[in-house]
């Protein structure tokens, strides 16, 4: 059904001598704006070669932050069963276990020790979720503190692009890995590819002024980073759309624009996808920790890079992509602090292009 082209676009990392290449797909709603049921249709396609394969087996899914957060919801809301997604930010009165992603720009992954062993017994499998598998290392290193954590288990992957040469596969199929995937990928010219572009496009620093801006707060959020019941989540992020049906009015003769914040995306893109149902155009994308250089070449997938700072933590510097111009612009956040810098750098930059920008709170 999907093709590389389809899911495949090289970028530049800013200053990452691990790995200089980034592929960005432009269909998954994090980078580069996209049609959020564009992005879902594609999520619930990986959800289907994972439910024919494992029918009637209890599973827990694992997503991974934070570009696959999205991802791994929809499959694992999909398929159903238990879910929850690995992070970077601090969660208080609790322990981890800690594994690396060694060619991000942000190593340190983790996931919430006490939620995994409450669990563990009772499912027949793990499947982890990602965008791309290139050498499937980082899996490994989760894989292996699992293992000597908890003993023999079962486990599966689901990506959207499989990148893995003979010999990572061949490491996989000894240790009786599954690996699900939507398209396979080869990239030994993504280096070749990222190099030939000149990184001349627009980079904006960020404006901290004081910017009103329209906010609704909505209860009732829960907490991807923590175990979750996939029926739960659903419902929950069901209510949240009814909420905010409640409180602002969607027009069908507007371009709407629907934002993430970093690793909480599933809820921006599920709610761009009912607002879609009924509006003449919808896009959505989200905030992220990566840096990534952009270009004026037509042909390279990100042209405006706007710096700000996190909606989870002030001084942490982030960035959001190639904002256009939209009727309406919903930001959709999990983050329960009150980060000044955060707010403001976002809703600036949005401004830019826009005037009509709502903060959906969901606490």
């Amino acid at each position: 059904m999907y093709k590389e082209s389809d899911l495949v676009a090289i970028a530049k990392r800013e200053n990452n001598k691990k790995r200089s290449y980034l592929v960005v797909d432009p269909l998954q709603g994090k980078h580069i704006p996209v049609s959020p049921k564009a992005a879902l249709d594609l999520f619930r396609e990986l959800a289907s070669k994972v439910k024919n394969a494992y029918q009637g087996e209890r599973i827990l899914f694992i997503g991974f932050a934070e570009t696959a957060t999205a991802i791994g919801s929809q499959v694992a809301i999909s398929v159903g069963g238990k879910y929850i997604q690995t992070t970077r930010e601090v969660i208080d009165d609790v322990n981890y276990l800690y594994f690396s992603e060694a060619h991000s720009h942000a190593t340190e992954q983790k996931l919430v020790r006490e939620d995994i062993e409450s669990v563990i017994k009772d499912v027949d499998r793990v499947i982890f979720v990602e965008d791309e598998v290139t050498t499937g290392n980082t899996i490994l290193n989760i894989i292996h503190i699992m293992q000597k954590e908890y003993g023999n288990i079962k486990f599966a992957v689901a990506s959207l692009l499989n990148g893995m040469n003979d010999e990572c596969l061949k490491i996989y199929e000894d240790m009786a890995i599954d690996l699900h995937f939507l398209v396979k990928t080869n990239h030994d010219r993504y280096t070749e590819i990222a190099d030939s572009y000149i990184c001349n496009g627009e980079y904006i620093e960020p404006d901290y002024s004081e910017n009103k801006v329209n906010q609704l707060n909505i209860d009732g959020s829960v907490n991807a980073r923590r175990l979750l019941s996939t029926y739960d989540y659903h419902k929950a992020v069901e209510e949240l759309w009814k909420e905010i049906c409640k409180k602002m009015t969607v027009n069908k003769d507007k371009s709407y624009l629907v934002i993430g914040t970093e690793e909480s995306m599933y809820p921006a893109i599920y709610i761009g996808e009912q607002i879609e149902k009924i509006a003449k155009s919808v896009k959505t994308h989200s905030t992220t920790r990566s840096p990534i250089s952009v270009s004026n070449d037509e042909k390279y997938p990100l042209h405006t890079r706007y710096e700000i700072r996190s909606m989870y933590d002030d001084e942490r510097v982030t960035y959001i992509y190639d904002i256009a111009k939209y009727d309406e612009v919903i930001i959709i956040t999990d983050s329960k602090h009150d980060e000044k810098k955060g707010v403001y750098s976002l809703i600036n930059a949005i401004r830019k292009n826009n005037c009509n920008i709502t903060l959906v709170r969901w606490n």
